[in-house]
């Protein structure tokens, strides 16, 4: 781990100063960041502690939702009340993800600023384009069992790791930012990036801006929904496939259907005119499976990774057919 300076701060509005410095980086719970300090993949010259900074309570919106402050835990929002009660399928996603003591501290903010868990990206005697710009990509031709099929370019195939993100994304949440022009929101489904031909780029937030709430809106589909995680193991694992599935039926038409996919991509995979088709339909296993196929459209597989394209339209399925069951999880 190299040098660096360190700054503990007490507003948002200093934070934003502090972080505007070269080489400047955040610091909350610190369970991504540390790790890639230590052996040498980030090495930011100037942290910046945002711990004490009042952005960890849940409140609920004028407009019926709710908003998780950026500092709350992924434990205490998994196990708070209002969103146990009116978006479960956040927290189930949450507690599917990392280990116990990793969500007594990881922050909601951190959980969406993670890196990928790419093997190559780890190692640092290795070619990465997300680690050093225009090195080359060691996983397409490497061991990319874990990696993506859909969303690539020919500068990375790696993956989000989050769970939390997925049902986010499904619930088409809202992320609420500030920085030195003052405050903006951007949709959920426009806060990640894909890789295009810049794959360090992981999010549309700017270096100087500081994430302080996720605003989640009124429905929470708190009926009908699942989040199914496919992994290697039953337990402390990044997700193979993850799907979040949220219907609103009327008996058995299809209201409204949201779906998300985990594990596929560089950022949580969502193809809301697939999702339309499904609106006014019945639920039957052949709708499901006419959505999957249009989910994965596209999908491209590198060899050990290939068999995630037909892995992840069987999931969307079952997925599906759980949230129609009320199966919250696997």
């Amino acid at each position: 781990m190299r040098p660096f300076t360190f700054t503990q701060v007490q507003d948002v509005d200093t934070a934003v100063q502090e972080v505007s410095a070269e080489g400047a980086k955040f610091i909350a719970g610190g369970t991504n960041l540390l790790d890639l300090m230590k052996i040498d993949v980030m090495s930011p010259s100037h942290l910046v502690d945002i711990t004490k900074i009042a952005l960890n309570t849940i409140e609920e919106t004028e407009e019926g939702g709710l908003r998780l402050g950026a500092l709350v835990t992924n434990a205490d929002t998994a196990y708070h009340e209002l969103v146990e009660s009116r978006y479960p399928l956040l927290s189930h996603a949450i507690l599917a993800g990392a280990t116990a003591q990793l969500r007594n501290m990881a922050t909601n903010g951190g959980n969406l600023l993670q890196r990928t868990r790419c093997y190559y990206f780890y190692d640092t005697q290795t070619p990465c384009n997300k680690r050093e710009p225009g090195s080359g990509c060691s996983a397409i031709k490497g061991y990319n069992r874990d990696l993506a099929i859909l969303g690539t370019s020919e500068h990375c195939i790696a993956t989000h790791p989050s769970d939390m993100c997925v049902a986010l994304a499904a619930l088409e949440a809202t992320v609420r930012v500030k920085g030195p022009q003052g405050e903006r929101t951007i949709p959920f489904a426009e806060f990640h990036r894909l890789p295009g031909d810049t794959p360090h780029l992981d999010s549309n937030l700017q270096p100087d801006e500081i994430i302080t709430a996720i605003d989640l809106p009124a429905q929470g589909f708190a009926q009908h929904y699942t989040y199914l995680k496919l992994r290697d193991r039953a337990s402390y694992a990044f997700a193979l496939v993850s799907v979040a599935a949220a219907l609103d039926l009327e008996g058995s038409t299809i209201k409204k259907a949201r779906i998300a996919l985990g594990g596929v991509a560089h950022k949580p995979w969502r193809v809301p005119e697939a999702e339309a088709f499904l609106q006014g339909k019945e639920v039957t296993t052949e709708n499901f499976r006419r959505v999957a196929e249009a989910y994965l459209l596209g999908a491209k597989g590198y060899g050990d990774n290939t068999f995630k394209v037909e892995l992840a339209k069987r999931a969307i399925v079952r997925a599906l057919e759980q949230a129609t069951k009320m199966e919250p999880t696997s």
